[in-house]
């Protein structure tokens, strides 16, 4: 077979002849593709994750009712300074996957954005009646927050990118749904938990 003759008749194809075409070889594709939502892995990590939930919203409002308004504590040193380490390390990661153009720079924009947050929220709170109340304020509000929001933002500008750009190699037009809307690759039916009692009842059911 000439690929050169047959890639120009392809392009000789109507638009929309061509999105069609494009949508069937996804869909075969698709049909043998591995399914990274599967497997009661999966399932089981999920309801892990609903689990742990509601066990941290119960230990939340047990903090909140015993413990005391103000602690004096130890390795107060060490504790910052390993988190503005980890901080200087997601601005590195950050820094070098957008200058190589990795797809890693999404995940680490993630991180320094909530690494960012997590820093603005703890130095405001714990300098609570301190004269570097005000100070930490100001830095929240023109340093770390901005950071942070922007740092999401661009990550959710890649996610769309990647996703738009999926969607139009399915033969999709217009601009890609929210993240919210767009399913993983080869998601399954039903919830982690009715897909863990079925597939621990097929175990169970002799062959």
């Amino acid at each position: 077979m000439d690929a050169n003759i047959d890639a120009e008749r392809l392009r000789s194809l109507p638009e929309a002849d061509r999105r069609r075409l494009l949508r069937t070889l996804v869909e075969i594709e698709r049909e043998n593709a591995p399914d990274p939502a599967g497997g009661w892995k999966w399932d089981a990590a999920l309801v892990v994750i609903v689990v742990c939930c509601v066990v941290l919203a119960g230990w939340i409002g047990f903090l909140a009712a015993t413990l005391p308004h103000f602690y004096r504590t130890g390795s107060w040193r060490g504790a910052w300074v390993g988190f503005d380490i980890a901080l200087l390390a997601a601005f590195v990661v950050t820094g070098w996957a957008a200058w190589r153009r990795r797809q890693v720079l999404v995940i680490s924009l993630i991180v320094l954005s909530t690494l960012l947050f997590c820093d603005a929220w703890f130095d405001v709170v714990l300098d609570t009646r301190t004269a570097d109340f005000w100070a930490s304020v100001a830095s929240a509000l023109l340093v770390e927050l901005p950071l942070a929001v922007l740092a999401a933002a661009m990550a959710r500008r890649l996610l769309r990118l990647t996703a738009g750009q999926m969607l139009r190699y399915e033969g999709q037009q217009g601009p890609p749904p929210p993240l919210r809307r767009i399913p993983l690759l080869g998601p399954r039916s039903g919830t982690p938990l009715s897909r863990l009692m079925d597939d621990a009842r097929a175990r169970r059911r002799p062959g």
